[in-house]
């Protein structure tokens, strides 16, 4: 994408390597290019960490207090990417479903597409345990709730193992649609997990209120 400033390639970078000013995000730029990374299952959390600071530093808002109105602007429309992409790319999880998202899959889209995209099984599999979690919710049984959190957890950390093997397989297969659909059930099931969890921990705050 061209500088605003001088025209010349910014190469997606938060300033013009040319002239220095800040760049405008080029269109398709993932949030992975926010760090020059590439698009892949496994990132340095620490190096991540110690580019964000260094990052939010050279892009805070106050630092272009009497600048060009258009790098004002821009200045927050990095810092916003920025947030979002270093909240999304140290989380493993968040990763995997941004990462599945730019092999054309979003999962994060509370649609019955996506559902339909996991197999009958486990969807039956879920419902019996929403039905069982309803039962000791009904009946107060904190302990029988618990006892599923612990299960479920279990086999969820085993999904996200799963999904994380996909994709790291798809780095160096991108096409591979056999390894896509095995990320995207192993990361339907831990959406599903995520909120079954949530729902069990929902229960236990109102028991102890």
């Amino acid at each position: 994408m061209k500088c605003w400033n001088c025209d010349k390639d910014t190469a997606g970078r938060p300033f013009c390597p040319a002239c220095g000013k800040l760049a405008a995000r080029p269109p398709g730029a993932t949030l992975f290019d926010m760090f020059e990374l590439t698009p892949t299952y496994d990132v340095d959390v620490p190096k991540l960490e110690r580019q964000f600071r260094d990052l939010s530093l050279q892009l805070h808002p106050d630092r272009f207090a009497q600048a060009d109105p258009k790098e004002r602007r821009l200045s927050l429309e990095q810092t916003t990417t920025l947030n979002e992409a270093y909240k999304t790319l140290k989380d493993p999880a968040r990763r995997a479903f941004y990462l599945l998202k730019l092999y054309g899959v979003d999962l994060e889209r509370d649609d019955a597409s996506a559902q339909k995209r996991m197999p009958q099984a486990f969807l039956e599999e879920v419902l019996e345990l929403r039905e069982e979690l309803e039962l000791a919710v009904k009946a107060r049984d904190l302990t029988r709730a618990q006892a599923m959190a612990v299960d479920v957890t279990a086999r969820q950390r085993e999904a996200q193992a799963e999904a994380a093997g996909a994709l790291r397989a798809l780095t160096n297969t991108p096409a591979d649609a056999e390894q896509v659909k095995k990320a995207s059930h192993a990361l339907g099931r831990v959406r599903y997990f995520t909120r079954f969890l949530e729902e069990v921990e929902a229960f236990e705050e109102e028991v102890s209120a």
